[in-house]
């Protein structure tokens, strides 16, 4: 994991550099972001997957774990996000989940700020469902999804993937993709902006929690994905950033003409787990509505790369997730809404035809016991324009127990 700056923000100014910002959405899976082109596919259908290449073995105190170093949001194989934490030990999802809810914000003595967002403390999140694999259930599903700080305008968002493949003789493997990112202006989608910052904060706040050993609390891995960068930040959202924040994540100063590689030294933290934390039952919910108003690549069924629409109106997302004093966690979240979309000429920043409306939506549902895990969801997407109706639409199934399958549908005029 890449050194922290000895010079961190004292109030990262989000709100003013926010509305400045301008661009395309996040590439990994959000509710926009642009599909291939092409005409009417049949459905692809993949029922209990292979395992996907490039298999990794990450090691502490003698045991090991064989994983897929990275997320996906199918089993295509196709990596999404590094997997850049491991978890040994009383390692299980829910009770890592409980340590980082049960911690307050003061993070100052790791050197952070007591300023927004440095302060901020651990919630439930709402994010995509992705995939991963690992020995013990082959493939698995991101039921728990946690967030440091709020949806927007800036957040760190940690996925955990429960193995099922055991440590010692009591604990167990869990996995963990973790990123800092914002929220893109105009949408409802993230970009990422850092993959070290965000390992490095779960870190200090399991350190904070004292449930690491004391003997052997964490160490890296040997490189287990790609370095020294994967993905970019787009440069028209790099140069919309407060310089403090490029500090903060390692990038280059000043403006810029190309996207920005995301920093990663392709390692993962593993964390040693002793101790847990007390399991608070009841009932945690969310929901909030974001407003799209922005010029974006056709999202799916585009003719070209010239192909662009303006979209605008709500999403509504809500969240329920209810824990029982023994630990069982469900989860479910939704979002929908109606949007107007207008074929849009870029070159000279002017409608290129009549507006038509478009319905987006899609349902999770997760489930984590002491014997079985599960999470599915649906998404969808339908656009009304003149000459008919297109369509795409998602789904993806992930239990142990169970059946493991991705399904994907597509109809384009």
């Amino acid at each position: 994991m890449r050194a922290r700056p000895t010079i961190l923000v004292l109030i990262i100014t989000i709100l003013s550099f926010l509305g400045g910002l301008e661009g395309c959405s996040d590439e990994s899976g959000s509710l926009l972001s642009p599909e291939p082109s092409g005409g009417n596919t049949p459905a692809k259908v993949t029922v209990d997957p292979l395992p996907p290449a490039d298999l990794a073995t990450v090691s502490l105190a003698g045991e090991d774990l064989t994983l897929w170093p990275y997320t996906g949001n199918s089993f295509s194989g196709e990596a999404i996000d590094p997997i850049n934490l491991v978890f040994a030990g009383r390692a299980d999802p829910v009770q890592i989940r409980a340590a980082l809810l049960a911690l307050d914000g003061d993070r100052t003595a790791f050197g952070f700020p007591d300023a927004f967002p440095f302060n901020a403390t651990w919630s439930d999140a709402v994010g995509d469902v992705q995939s991963s694999y690992a020995d013990g259930n082959g493939w698995i599903g991101s039921v728990v999804q946690l967030q440091l700080a709020d949806y927007e305008p800036i957040r760190w968002h940690l996925r955990l993937f429960r193995t099922g493949s055991p440590f010692g003789a009591e604990g167990s493997w869990t996995v963990g993709g973790a990123h800092f990112e914002v929220m893109i202006p105009g949408t409802a989608d993230h970009q990422v902006l850092s993959w070290e910052r965000a390992e490095e904060i779960v870190l200090v706040d399991l350190m904070r929690s004292g449930l690491l050993d004391p003997n052997l609390p964490f160490i890296q891995s040997d490189p287990i994905n790609a370095a020294p960068s994967f993905r970019e930040i787009p440069a028209v959202i790099y140069n919309g950033l407060p310089e403090e924040l490029k500090v903060y994540i390692g990038g280059p100063l000043g403006q810029v003409t190309d996207p920005v590689p995301i920093l990663t030294d392709g390692k993962a933290t593993i964390l040693n787990v002793a101790g847990t934390a007390p399991i608070v039952p009841g009932l945690f919910q969310q929901s909030f509505v974001k407003t799209y108003e922005q010029i974006i690549p056709k999202p799916f069924c585009a003719d070209g790369p010239t192909d662009w629409v303006l979209v605008s109106g709500p999403v509504c997302f809500e969240k329920r997730v209810t824990v029982d004093a023994g630990g069982d966690l469900s989860c479910r979240a939704d979002y929908g809404g109606t949007l107007i979309v207008t074929p849009w000429d870029i070159e000279h920043n002017v409608p290129a035809g009549e507006p038509y409306a478009a319905q987006v939506g899609g349902s999770q549902h997760g489930a984590s016991t002491a014997s079985r895990t599960s999470v599915w969801s649906h998404d969808k997407r339908l656009s009304h324009g003149q000459g008919g109706t297109e369509i795409l639409l998602t789904w993806l199934a992930i239990a142990d127990p169970g059946q493991k399958s991705y399904r994907e549908q597509s109809k384009c005029l």
